[in-house]
């Protein structure tokens, strides 16, 4: 079979935000000195690199198991906890590494806050997404969460609210759903917590999807800013196919000669899109 012969270029600006890349590291390091780690769910959402560091010792483990296992080292990931979550594995005297992103940290410290002065706390984000529940469970649950502005009656809304958003939703979902709040009458006090090394992503993602005839964009199926940033380049080049792993790119996607720009969510690892890279110069 002819070679294809495809013109491949990856997104240097792709790959892991640098909560993730911290999470990661101390992941490793805890492996390489001991072995041994379990993480509270998936350090990162993305399976392939679940798979590499499980291969070094670490285990993954669920909230429930959390209340068995004692004496333990524990890593929490990049997304952050509710406050149980440290309850519950210091009681059971395990060691803590807390890789808790900077920017989730100072995000719940602001969420506590605006609780503790009384008001009137909604959330835009993924109801089951961990940053949310982590979020969330600061005040013990008292935010009403919603995904899109069709969740919410309008009519039953208070008439003033303070709104945040998970950090890795669309800043411009975000602002669409703040104007039709304000449309309705509603006083809206916005805290703006999106993370701009997501939502800086966008423009730039929008001016590389243009540029080649095919985007091949690598993400784990369960990643939620995969899931914007995918729809990111498929709104600019419909020619853009979403892979999780190598073994997913089809041949007949391509034409020969074909210009490919290769990119990712900020939970795909450089070394996975460079194995895909590696997979559209075998075709």
């Amino acid at each position: 079979m002819e070679n294809l012969n495809l013109n491949i270029r990856i997104d240097d600006e792709s790959g892991f935000c640098f909560g993730v890349v911290s999470a990661i590291q101390k992941a490793e390091k805890e492996l390489a000195e001991s072995g041994e780690l379990y993480c509270l769910g998936e350090i990162v959402h993305n399976d392939e690199e679940v798979k590499r560091l499980e291969t070094q010792g670490m285990v993954n483990i669920s909230k429930q198991d959390l209340q068995n296992i004692k004496n333990k080292t524990i890593l929490f990931r990049a997304h952050g906890e509710p406050p149980v979550s440290y309850e519950v594995a210091m009681k059971n005297g395990n060691r803590i590494i807390d890789a808790s992103c900077p920017i989730i940290l100072k995000l719940q410290k602001r969420f506590r806050e605006s609780f503790e002065k009384g008001e009137t706390i909604y959330l835009y984000g993924k109801p089951n997404h961990p940053e949310v529940i982590g979020l969330n469970g600061q005040i013990g649950n008292k935010a009403v969460v919603f995904g899109h502005l069709e969740d919410l009656d309008l009519k039953k809304i208070p008439k003033k609210i303070t709104i945040y958003s998970q950090t890795t939703m669309s800043i411009e979902n975000f602002y669409a759903i703040v104007g039709k709040l304000e449309e309705s009458g509603i006083e809206v006090t916005i805290k703006d917590t999106i993370c701009r090394q997501v939502s800086h992503r966008e423009p730039r993602l929008r001016l590389f999807s243009r540029k080649f005839n095919k985007i091949v964009f690598v993400a784990g199926k369960h990643s939620s800013n995969g899931s914007v940033l995918y729809n990111v380049c498929l709104h600019e080049n419909p020619n853009t196919f979403f892979v999780s792993s190598p073994e997913e790119i089809q041949g007949s996607w391509f034409k020969k000669d074909d210009s490919v720009g290769i990119c990712g969510a900020t939970s795909t690892p450089m070394w996975l899109m460079k194995n895909v890279e590696l997979k559209l110069l075998s075709l």
